[in-house]
């Protein structure tokens, strides 16, 4: 067998021993507490951001919370946990599934986290250069880390089938009386609150298919699949991954971990083993550290050959050169830490890595497992004691230890990946990241070469090794550990996008613009623009900061993040001297500055809390007939993953070009700078349209479908329809003039069609009136021509010519609108009804274009941003109309440059305002965004008559929680009549005063059960769900139907004493009995292990 070193570029380099390949990280995303995606989650570690919270109402409910019932004895209480603070990312949870092929209506019945998993996929491949970058994709795999916890998904299912039936056959056991169809009717108002059941969306349950969904969206064919290996997972998985490459079967791999499971069976587990913290706080290393807090999140990273990635000219964020994974063999306990497996896993990426850990300034960082449990801590830094050895006695080669469980809980299967992307993060940008919550470090911590930061660092390389380089620990459960040793990449030219590539094909990967093709040819790499953004209390603070050499203000970063509310800010883009010394002038005469030179400048930005009237809005304004452009946009759809814009019908698209055309060019490009919007976190307040381009803005809403609006352009195109003899005539002079010299024109045959601004309007009418009209203006002083259109939009004279367009609109489905969409005819919101928005489709073609009054009507309604997405003029169109008033008027498309250079200013430009975007524009990571797909099919408005559009569709937000099912008050109603019914058959009423639904003596022996096994939690709050479910419908009914009083939540009391027993599962006890005889019945609750095999330990 023949042996293939490498040297340390990963080039082949025989006789230096077994070592494999260095492997470079070329593309990471994160979805995790805080932080939507890798920018946000950087800002926060470095900041020291604490993402703990309290738990999330839809999670678990409040009524397993008992404080203090953390001090008996481990074991004891599984339905009670005494800790309810953790990492969560419920309002950070929503996909935009349509991009993937996937219909809204299956997300219900798809578990969470492979939808987050393959977003996240997707982000991390954006981030690593998109579709152009990818090699084969039979040669790029996928393995991801997830543990087998009962997550969301799954304990909806279990609810429908298991707690269901549960349910019907308890109090079917406790009254017998209740025949089937009744027992039928409370089954089916439990299974209701769930959410309609699809069989077909079972398959969305198989736990593996995290990995492999991410395969078939994103067209894959390496191997795919997930590994649990515990709180170790992602950590294998990259070891996985790093072997594939080694091995040449691969030569892209994408490995992470994630998890999302809150589920209180989990919380009760670790409560009952006491690992979670009793003071609700995680302190890793702290000298009093007592316990995790339990996070959740899902990271990806892109891997690759070091040796490819330098040939195909990628950015390479950090460069993995060893890794391990060892487990404990038999040790203490399963549970329990050892340092000896630790050691071995260390050990063993040290010498893959071919370094020796304790060698001086071998390692500037090691993120931790930091758990923050006693025993954990202590364990970690034994290992790390052992394995680089002690401090040298001046005390001088102290690395720096940390964990981001500090700031984020402690994310299970995930926690590995999210240390590996803290620390690839911290070696690329040459920054040492804080630990939270260590002022006071664990004792042990002193015996080591290592130190704990509160607040971040610069970072410099060791002289004896000149290259900043870290670690991270992974450790789980069951004794399975995972050591990974990064570096800072060798020198190479800076990463930046690849020229534009060829429209994707059609096939399965084109739903997210991932196409196959040759490897990416080497490019010549270039810088992009800087963007200098300050923020200062006042225009002084500010020209202080400016002050500066122009050297160190394009090396500032902004004081504060993008969404920060600075009273005062500034935006250079591309800061030239020249354009610095402009920035200073304006900011020394402390007005506002709009664009010039590239320059933004505000003392009172418009979109900001502290605007005197309120935080202005944002309009997104979309330009219609337009003529010849230059569409410089393919850029921009490489740059954030899109597809390149098309015109056409599906069947036979062709690219826009250099030149775009009047109509459909028009609408393909300005679709496209939406999508980009968007994906830059710019999402509109509201949406209107100048002339067809109101058409886009109803697409952009999500009122129409794009792919039904994309049919029909297939087939007709507004630019190639024409009225004979008609002409349209351009004219600088105000709507009022031009109307007043009309009504001295004999015979009415030229009327206005468009009020454009306070010096720009167009008439119709027949060629030579038009001309004749035209030339009188001219006589009077007024600019005017004669343009080439013969469309005759916005005339009555189209009426006869609209059948296409009005068979159309009736054809066309209507969908709630995400934001309001404003007509350019009535200067007002589209109306609610279905027959009012298909009418007003009409009539806004056959009436004049009203786009001076709709800029006046968006102002007066608080907007102050417009930003024009497409060609044109619109932006000139409305700061000529708000002349004097305060607003910002920018526009996503310039004939000047580039695409992505002119959305870098429309990121600046509104970030200057106030907006929540980045001025700097870095490469998304393809997050949630706003913009409703083209070939969404979300529910349509069925109704044909006046039904009221209220909503719209957005990513869709997936559903994390796992709480206990209440009954819809409707349905109640008639369930306390139909139950009261029965009763009273037997007894007159007053048997379910009689029903003890579970005697204590019989409860007692579940208790016991749950106090010898936690693993038997989830059996437990099983139990709990029925048990509690049966009470009130027997309670309800022994009222005779009326309706429920309201219950004050159970007292918590502390146990006493360590024999203190938890409540038991039964219902309160029934009311003392009205009469003195009664019937007394008995019920029997079989449940089994074998039907519930994954509960045995």
């Amino acid at each position: 067998m023949t042996t293939v070193a490498y040297d340390d570029h990963g080039a082949a380099a025989p006789g230096r021993g077994g070592r494999t390949p260095p492997v470079a990280i070329v593309g990471m995303a994160v979805l995790l507490p805080g932080a939507p995606d890798l920018p946000t989650y950087w800002r926060n570690v470095v900041s020291g951001v604490d993402a703990i919270s309290e738990v999330p109402a839809r999670r678990w409910d409040a009524e397993f919370y008992a404080p203090g019932s953390g001090r008996g004895p481990a074991g004891q209480g599984a339905d009670r946990v005494y800790c309810r603070r953790g990492g969560f990312v419920d309002d950070l949870a929503e996909v935009e599934v349509t991009r993937f092929g996937i219909m809204p209506a299956s997300v219900p019945g798809t578990e969470p986290d492979q939808l987050i998993a393959l977003h996240v996929a997707a982000a991390a491949v954006a981030d690593a250069g998109g579709e152009r970058r990818l090699p084969d994709r039979g040669r790029v795999g996928v393995v991801l880390g997830r543990g087998g916890y009962l997550t969301p998904g799954l304990v909806r299912l279990d609810q429908r089938v298991r707690t269901a039936h549960q349910l019907v056959r308890t109090l079917g056991e406790l009254l017998p009386a209740l025949g089937a169809d009744q027992l039928e009717r409370v089954r089916e108002a439990f299974t209701e609150r769930l959410g309609p059941d699809r069989p077909e969306a079972a398959i969305g349950l198989v736990p593996n298919l995290a990995a492999s969904r991410v395969a078939n969206r994103l067209d894959l064919g390496g191997p795919a699949y997930t590994v649990d290996a515990a709180c170790a997972s992602s950590l294998v998985a990259v070891d996985q991954a790093v072997g594939e490459l080694a091995s040449g079967r691969c030569d892209m791999m994408l490995a992470g971990g994630v998890h999302h499971c809150h589920d209180i069976t989990l919380w009760s587990v670790f409560a009952q083993l006491r690992a979670l913290s009793p003071s609700e706080r995680i302190r890793p290393f702290h000298r009093a550290a007592d316990g995790i807090l339990i996070g959740e999140g899902t990271g990806v990273v892109v891997l690759k050959r070091l040796a490819d990635a330098r040939r195909d000219g990628d950015r390479v964020y950090a460069v993995i050169r060893g890794t391990g994974v060892a487990g404990d063999g038999r040790a203490a306990g399963l549970v329990n830490p050892d340092p000896g497996g630790q050691t071995r896993a260390v050990r063993q990426a040290w010498r893959a890595a071919g370094l020796d850990p304790r060698e001086p300034g071998s390692l500037g960082l090691l993120e931790a497992h930091g758990t923050a449990t006693p025993a954990g801590d202590a364990a970690e830094l034994a290992t790390v004691a052992e394995v680089f050895g002690a401090p040298a006695g001046d005390g001088t080669d102290r690395a720096v230890i940390g964990s981001v469980k500090s700031m984020i809980g402690h994310t299970m299967p995930a926690a590995g990946v999210a240390g590996l992307v803290k620390a690839a993060l911290a070696v690329h940008h040459g920054l040492l990241p804080p630990t939270l919550h260590c002022d006071d470090p664990h004792p042990a911590l002193a015996e080591t070469r290592f130190r704990t930061i509160g607040t971040a660092e610069p970072w410099e390389s060791a002289p004896t090794t000149r290259v900043r380089r870290a670690a991270v620990n992974a450790f789980g459960f069951g004794g399975i550990n995972a050591h990974v040793v990064l570096e800072q990449a060798p020198p190479a030219a800076t990463w930046a996008p690849a020229a534009p590539s060829p429209r994707p094909s059609e096939g399965a990967g084109a739903a997210v613009g991932i196409r196959p093709g040759d490897r990416a040819p080497r490019v010549r790499v270039v810088e992009p623009e800087r963007v200098v953004a300050l923020v200062g209390g006042t225009a002084e603070e500010l020209g202080a900061r400016l002050a500066a050499d122009d050297a160190v203000l394009r090396e500032a970063t902004p004081g504060e993040g993008p969404g920060a509310a600075g009273r005062v800010r500034l935006g250079v883009v591309g800061p030239t001297a020249k354009r610095l010394a402009l920035a200073r002038r304006v900011v020394a005469k402390g007005c506002s500055w709009r664009g010039r030179g590239d320059v933004w400048f505000t003392p009172a930005p418009l979109l900001s809390e502290h605007a005197a009237v309120g935080p202005g809005r944002v309009a997104f304004v979309f330009p219609g007939l337009e003529a010849e452009f230059a569409p410089r946009v393919d850029g921009v759809a490489e740059y954030f993953g899109l597809s390149p814009a098309t015109a056409g019908s599906a069947g036979g698209r062709a690219r826009v070009g250099d030149v775009g055309r009047h109509g459909v060019g028009v609408f393909a490009v300005s679709r496209l700078l939406d999508g980009a919007l968007r994906r830059m976190g710019v999402v509109p307040d509201a949406v209107a349209g100048h002339s067809v381009g109101e058409w886009t803005a109803m697409v952009s809403a999500g009122l129409y479908s794009g792919a039904a609006v994309d049919e029909f352009l297939g087939s007709f195109d507004p630019d190639a329809l024409r009225v004979p003899g008609l002409a349209f005539g351009a004219l600088g002079a105000s709507a009022e003039r031009v109307l007043a010299a009309l009504a001295e024109t004999a015979g009415g045959r030229v009327v206005l069609s468009h009020d454009n601004a306070p010096s720009q309007s167009m008439v119709c009418g027949p060629l030579a009136d038009v001309e004749a009209f035209v030339r009188r203006l001219r006589a009077e002083g007024v600019i005017g021509q004669v343009l080439p259109f013969q469309s005759g939009f916005h005339t009555p004279m189209l009426a006869p010519y609209l059948g296409p367009i009005r068979a159309a609109a009736e054809r066309f489905e209507l969908y709630p609108p995400s934001v309001p969409i404003w007509s350019g005819t009535t200067a007002a919101p589209y109306p609610p009804g279905e027959a009012d928005v298909r009418e007003l489709f009409i009539r806004h073609l056959l009436e004049p274009v009203r786009f001076r009054l709709l800029t006046e009507a968006l102002y007066e309604a608080g907007f102050r941003a417009f930003v024009q997405v497409g060609p044109g003029q619109l932006a000139a169109l409305i700061g000529d109309t708000l002349q004097g008033a305060e607003h910002l008027a920018v526009a996503a498309d310039s004939p000047h440059r580039d695409g992505v250079a002119q959305l870098r200013r429309v990121a600046t430009a509104l970030w200057v305002e106030g907006a929540r975007v980045d001025p700097s524009l870095p490469r998304p990571s393809a997050g949630p965004s706003t913009a409703p797909a083209p070939t969404a099919a979300p529910v349509p408005v069925t109704s044909t008559s006046a039904a009221t559009i209220t909503a719209g569709p957005k990513p869709v937000p997936l559903d994390l929680g796992g709480a206990l099912i209440s009954l819809d008050e409707r349905r109640l109603a008639g369930l306390r009549r139909a139950l009261a019914s029965a009763l009273d058959d037997v007894g007159a009423g007053s048997a379910p005063a009689d029903v003890p639904a579970f005697r204590a003596e019989d409860a007692s022996t579940l208790d016991a059960m749950a106090e010898r096994f936690p693993v038997a939690a989830e059996f437990g709050a099983l139990l709990r769900e029925t048990a509690g479910a049966a009470a009130e419908l027997i309670a309800v009914a022994g009222r005779g139907g009326g309706p429920p009083a309201p219950r004050p939540p159970a007292p918590v009391t502390p146990p006493s004493a360590p024999s203190q027993r938890p409540p038991t599962l039964s219902p309160p006890p029934p009311p003392a009995p009205a009469e003195p005889s009664r019937k007394t019945w008995r019920t029997v609750l079989r449940v089994s292990t074998d039907t519930m095999p994954y509960l045995r330990d």
